[in-house]
């Protein structure tokens, strides 16, 4: 559900920075690339604060720089869509990107939690002292 949630501001900031971009004159393309590295920072931010937080391990920008490269998969998914759809469907640049928001959270999480935000099995801890080794059993 967290997951979700952080997902839905990401599309707002996704779709609602590609929009402005573009009615300032950058080519839809461009701009939807600028929008979605924008949104994969926002939601990096957010899922690592409290999506994941429980999974956390490691320095954070260990954690950004393998969440961002696992992104660009989906970067690379939503702009094939987007460009698909507007170029070859003649589906208005907005809609495209909404489609290919959809395809590309699929992609997305399955990495996010397969590589992003690894849980950990509890390591087990051995006792220096053998005499703490004793009392424990």
């Amino acid at each position: 559900m967290k997951f979700n949630l952080v997902g839905l501001t990401g599309v707002v900031v996704n779709e609602g920075l590609l929009v402005l971009l573009v009615s300032y004159g950058v080519y839809y393309i461009y701009a939807s690339a600028i929008a979605i590295e924008v949104s994969i920072i926002s939601n990096f931010v957010l899922n690592d604060l409290w999506t994941f937080r429980d999974r956390r391990h490691g320095h954070a920008a260990i954690r950004f720089l393998k969440f961002n490269g696992l992104m660009l998969v989906g970067l690379a998914v939503n702009l094939v869509i987007l460009y698909f759809g507007t170029d070859y469907l003649k589906i208005n640049y907005a809609v495209s990107n909404l489609a290919g928001i959809a395809v590309a959270f699929l992609v997305r999480y399955w990495l996010s939690v397969k590589y992003a935000w690894i849980k950990r099995e509890e390591e087990s801890v051995v006792p220096s002292d053998p005499g703490q080794l004793r009392e424990s059993l």
